[in-house]
């Protein structure tokens, strides 16, 4: 097994990897802990394996809004047709912040993917915490940031392209409102980390409304910054696997014309601290 760093702050592509193999799962794993996004080149996997092997990290977390993989209601369907123009999760986000316990990470699974194009970017918060002023550190440090999935999933979401093609439903399941610290200690390798994201975050309960945006909007543009990031570019077969307790992603919508689907597994978290 060969494990490449793809840049100096998260990332690895990793070689000569089988997930159908439970003998690398510890070398996997300790891959995973140490650089939060692992790229699994070149699979062979069915969606049982691709079960299986997300079941050796906990639990799997049901999405209530994406569409099932046919027979496999444990996965979720990540899909854009070529004739359609809206890609879901463009904006920078983490999984399931709005649940009380949000996941673990998630596996994605690349099916069918376009010549060129839908790569998907990825930010180190403990990069971008560790990156801020002693005194800043200081000021966020004990702060509560609220998360909801009412204003992306729920009734406001139902005019969307992707809520009209099927690929998002449920939207009366979206009633999760969470409260979590904006600075967290991971629960896997004991740093600490920013936890608010531009998507799911509605504001930071000790300020008021105008000192919370601003804030928030000073993070946002600070963790955006190219030394934070790295960028997965997909081959068909390969499986990555990001840690959401450490990490925003978002998906690059430059592939109009293009058919790209995927499949992806969550797996269950642990309250955050």
């Amino acid at each position: 097994m060969d494990i490449r760093p793809l840049t100096g702050s998260l990332g690895a592509e990793i070689f000569g990897a089988d997930i159908r193999d439970s003998g690398q799962f510890e070398k996997i794993h300790t891959a995973f802990a140490e650089h939060s996004v692992i790229i699994l080149r070149g699979q062979s996997a069915s969606p049982k394996d691709h079960l299986n092997f997300a079941r050796r990290f906990g639990p799997i977390n049901v999405n209530r809004f994406f569409k099932p993989v046919d027979g496999y209601p444990e996965i979720a369907t990540v899909l854009k047709e070529k004739d359609q123009k809206e890609a879901v999760g463009e904006g920078w986000h983490t999984d399931h912040s709005y649940d009380q316990v949000p996941a673990m990470g998630s596996i994605l699974h690349a099916i069918e993917m376009p010549p060129y194009g839908g790569d998907t970017l990825f930010v180190s918060m403990r990069a971008a915490y560790e990156a801020l002023s002693d005194s800043m550190r200081r000021f966020l440090d004990g702060l509560t940031a609220v998360h909801s999935s009412r204003h992306v999933f729920g009734a406001a979401a139902q005019n969307s392209e992707a809520t009209k093609s099927g690929r998002l439903g449920n939207a009366e399941k979206a009633t999760q409102d969470a409260r979590h610290p904006v600075v967290i200690t991971h629960p896997l390798s004991g740093h600490r980390g920013l936890f608010v994201n531009p998507v799911f975050t509605t504001h930071v309960e000790e300020l008021s409304a105008e000192e919370s945006a601003a804030i928030l909007a000073m993070l946002y543009e600070h963790c955006k910054q190219p030394e934070f990031q790295c960028r997965v570019r997909w081959r068909e077969g390969d499986i990555t696997m990001w840690d959401n307790r450490a990490t925003w992603h978002k998906a690059i919508n430059d592939y109009h014309g293009f058919r790209r689907l995927m499949h992806r597994v969550t797996v269950e978290g642990v309250a955050l601290t």
